[in-house]
């Protein structure tokens, strides 16, 4: 350590100690100005770093954005993505140097002005008092006078005392002359050495990962030179295809028009049409429609939402709308609503009528596809344990033939269109597509619509279809047109004149002719369709007076002459029927399955589940029970009738189905929802009389009926729709009882198995 002030020197207290120690308190005072201004200085740097590190922060945040941006580039994300992660990485860098410099600072610089130079200056505080005291004692001992001992020996302690006490108090001095001098160089030699370290990581990292991006930046450089010139190449032609648009007029260039099937984006056609709104002033807005997913939509800005004209074009019609007031229009009419829409041009018109045409097609092709498909994988999983050999089931097609091959089905009930494809199934007529809609307006309690074609049918329902028709319905519900002269409306009719039609005819009936002067005579129909009989037979009026056609409800139809006591129906029954009531009427024809006259009964007001008191409160449903028509039974549940509604004995359809053995009815109420635990007067419920009766049919469909609600119960409100093995047994139970019933009809002492 080099020694600035000498000790020996320090005791002398000589004029060479007081220079050095002059020399050395002024340099420090100008090392502490200096110092002070350099950690000023450094904050302030530091400061400013930090200021640069958030900003630069928020520079690569905003490129880190731009590249999400971009995602749809590659290129260009990704050059982004890597630029900004280096950046990042450098400003990291730059953080790390600031912490290590404001570290440096505080550990050297900082300390050393606020510890040692501090110290300095109170040990010179003590010197200069301590050499204040010298100075006094020395000239109080220089003026005691001679003959004054006591005086003399006063100022000698005294000046003895401070000599002393400023020896020590200057060694102190000196040692902290000596011990600041050689502290700061230390101080200041590492101050710089770490700040030189900290900048040379910090270069060094950037360098290092600067150098990284080197490959990428030549790959880029070499992608950016081709972009240049494939951007000049593109620019021509734009120029050139721009130059050569701006000579071709197309305000009216409707080979622009076109509509794409296989389009990848799914969007069959688009363009702008002319809407007329549904309020009362019929206005028309210009707004943006387009074909996709099978769907008819429009927009008015590209943010709003699709506004859906039609769900489903498989369920929609489009012609032209001629007798509208404007020009090029056409019309797309749905089940629900029509919706009125104009082209700019005939050419403009008759593309989107084209497009709309082939979409529905393209539908309709899908979904059969998909079915047959379906039939297929069905046909292949299928356990063979009640399918028998050459039974074929019907598929959509084959239904659809038949339904349109009943006199009159092949035209609309209520228009005559041609070729109707849509069916009410309460009533057994088919419909075109505008009526159909009409007739969904005015409640399932009227009438309950279905697809012929979309839909899956049950074969008791489309067997159901079979036995009415568009025929035998017109003769009850139109028997007074002649006479009353009424227009009936056909196809091209507005809608407001179809919808007032039948509102007049099903809902209103005033077309119906009254019953006693349809002169009705009930015989038993056979339920194959080539025997099917015309049972609205009109008379001459008779000679005496009808009698009063409806009776009071107190009194009661009398039993069933028709019906043995073995369950059947006399074949020979024939009674004029002009003195019962509706409900009486409907008691008696279902129990003799004349589904024309239950038709004609319902027409004329007959509560689907009348009570006869007479006979055991027996109801038209148990009645057809009885026979064993499956048909009838389903007419009267489609119609409304209450499968859980009891006789006097406390038996249900069900219980009659189970008495008398006929396992195609059980099959059918079961799935109608029948109570399987309701017990009679005997206490039995109708599992207990199947197996009384030895019927291992009606035992098996019971208790898997009873498994299967157990399991939907189990599952929940979110539970599957049941046991596809379920589903499967009852759909052969339910083709065998319409296609095959003698299949149904074995004997007790056969079916007597293990189940039991």
């Amino acid at each position: 350590m080099t020694i600035s002030v000498d000790f020996d020197e320090c005791l002398k207290d000589s004029p060479k100690f007081r220079a050095s120690i002059e020399g050395v308190e002024s340099e420090v005072t100008e090392l502490e100005a200096k110092l002070e201004k350099l950690v000023k200085l450094c904050s302030a740097m530091l400061d400013s770093g930090r200021t640069y590190s958030s900003t630069s922060k928020q520079f690569v945040n905003g490129i880190r954005d731009l590249s999400v941006h971009c995602r749809g580039d590659e290129t260009l994300s990704e050059c982004l993505e890597k630029f900004s992660s280096s950046l990042n990485d450098m400003i990291d860098y730059h953080a790390t140097l600031i912490q290590v410099t404001q570290k440096s600072v505080k550990q050297h610089l900082h300390n050393f002005v606020k510890e040692d130079v501090m110290k300095f200056k109170e040990t010179k505080k003590h010197f200069d008092k301590r050499s204040e005291e010298l100075e006094n004692a020395l000239n109080r001992n220089a003026q005691a006078p001679p003959k004054k001992q006591h005086e003399v020996d006063e100022a000698t302690s005294a000046l003895l005392a401070a000599r002393r006490s400023f020896r020590h108090v200057s060694l102190d001095y000196v040692l902290q002359i000596n011990v600041i001098q050689a502290k700061k160089k230390n101080e200041m030699l590492q101050f710089m050495v770490s700040f030189m370290d900290a900048q040379s990581s910090f270069f060094t990292q950037g360098y290092e990962t600067l150098k990284r991006l080197d490959t990428y930046k030549k790959k880029l450089a070499e992608q950016l030179h081709q972009l240049v010139l494939n951007s000049a190449r593109d620019k021509r032609d734009m120029e050139q295809r721009h130059a050569a648009i701006k000579q071709k007029d197309v305000s009216y260039d409707d080979s622009m028009v076109e509509f794409n099937m296989e389009a990848p984006n799914g969007v069959v056609m688009e363009g702008y049409l002319y809407k007329r709104a549904s309020n009362a002033f019929k206005t028309w807005n210009r707004r943006w429609f387009s074909i996709q997913n099978n769907q008819l939509v429009y927009q008015k800005k590209l943010k709003d939402n699709l506004t859906v004209v039609v769900e489903d074009l498989r369920l929609c019609t489009v012609k032209t709308g001629a007798e509208s007031e404007r020009r090029f229009c056409f019309e797309v009419v749905s089940p629900s609503k029509s919706c009125m829409l104009q082209a700019d041009s005939e050419k403009h018109q008759q593309t989107w009528i084209l497009a709309v045409q082939s979409s529905i097609a393209t539908a309709f092709n899908e979904r059969r596809e998909d079915n047959y498909s379906k039939l297929e994988r069905t046909s292949s999983m299928s356990t063979g344990v009640f399918d028998f050999p050459g039974e074929a089931k019907p598929g959509k097609e084959k239904g659809l033939e038949q339904v349109q091959s009943i006199p009159g089905n092949a035209q609309c009930c209520d228009c005559y269109e041609p070729l109707p494809e849509w069916a009410s199934i309460n009533l057994g007529i088919t419909l075109c597509i505008e009526c159909s809609g009409i007739h969904r307006s005015l409640g399932v309690h009227f009438s309950k619509v279905r697809s012929l074609t979309l839909d899956s049918w049950e074969p008791e329902l489309l067997k159901l279809m079979c036995e009415l028709g568009n025929s035998t319905i017109n003769r009850i519900y139109e028997a007074r047109i002649e006479e009353m002269t009424v227009k009936k409306p056909h196809p091209g009719s507005p809608r407001q004149e179809k919808e007032a039609w039948i509102r007049a005819k099903y809902v209103e009936k005033k077309f119906i002719q009254k019953l006693p002067e349809s002169g009705i005579r009930l015989r038993r129909c056979s339920l194959k369709r080539n025997q099917r009989t015309n049972t609205l037979e009109k008379t001459s009026k008779p000679e005496k007076p009808p009698k009063p056609f409806l009776k009071p409800r107190g009194k009661a139809l009398p039993p069933n002459p028709d019906v043995n006591d073995k369950g059947t129906v006399s074949t020979d029954s024939s009674e004029e029927l002009r003195d019962l009531h509706p409900g009486a009427l409907l008691y008696r024809a279902a129990a003799l399955q004349n589904l024309p006259v239950m038709a004609d009964a319902l027409a004329h007001g007959a509560d689907v589940n009348w009570v006869n008191a007479s006979d055991e409160n027996k109801t038209p449903l148990i009645q057809a029970v009885t026979p064993g028509s499956l048909v009838a039974c389903e007419f009267l549940l489609q119609n409304g009738a209450h499968v859980n509604q009891m006789d006097v004995h406390g038996r249900g359809p069900l219980h009659h189905a189970t008495i008398h053995g006929h396992t195609g009815l059980v099959c059918l109420f079961l799935k109608r929802g029948a109570s399987q635990t309701a017990v009679d007067e005997n206490g039995k419920n109708p599992i207990t009389i199947a197996i009384d009766t030895a019927n291992a049919d009606i035992v098996t469909l019971l208790r898997l009926a009873k498994m299967n609600e157990e399991m939907r119960e189990a599952e929940g409100v979110f539970g599957q729709q049941g046991d596809e093995t379920y589903n499967d047994i009852f759909r052969d139970f339910s083709h065998m009882a319409s296609n095959n019933p003698e299949k149904l009809k074995r004997k007790s002492h056969e079916l007597r198995t293990s189940t039991l």
